[in-house]
């Protein structure tokens, strides 16, 4: 079970912790983007539906993850990624770290991994 740990509003869409029992977990390696001539927001559409895409074969969903990190090549685009990210997380987003990395695989803007978590009853 995903239990959501709380101390304050956070600054951004994520949780500050979530708490799991009884669970298989899903740990979904870094995804770039498809088409990595595109903007920063394309980008982000594309990994986060790769996430998705993955998730689906795993028979698990975007709400199932617990934990995102995001890797950037440029910190000063994090207010756009931030914005759409979040819309992929109407409640209870995930914990999340967010750095900036000099470079990223094949010349892309953005990358993310997550881990997800399933009850064992569902």
């Amino acid at each position: 079970m995903k239990k959501v740990i709380s101390v304050g509003k956070p600054v951004g869409p994520y949780s500050p912790a979530i708490e799991c029992s009884g669970a298989k977990f899903i740990y979904v390696s870094g995804q770039i983007g498809a088409d990595l001539n595109s903007d920063i927001a394309s980008q982000t559409k594309q990994v986060m539906e790769k996430i998705e895409s993955i998730l689906t074969a795993a028979d698990a969903y975007l709400s199932d993850i617990v934990k995102t990190t995001i890797y950037l090549t440029d910190i000063n685009q994090f207010s756009k990624v931030n914005e759409i990210y979040a819309s992929y997380f109407p409640s209870d987003p995930p914990a999340r770290a967010t750095l900036q990395a000099v470079a990223l695989p094949l010349g892309a803007k953005i990358m993310i991994e997550a881990v997800a978590i399933r009850d064992l009853e569902d």
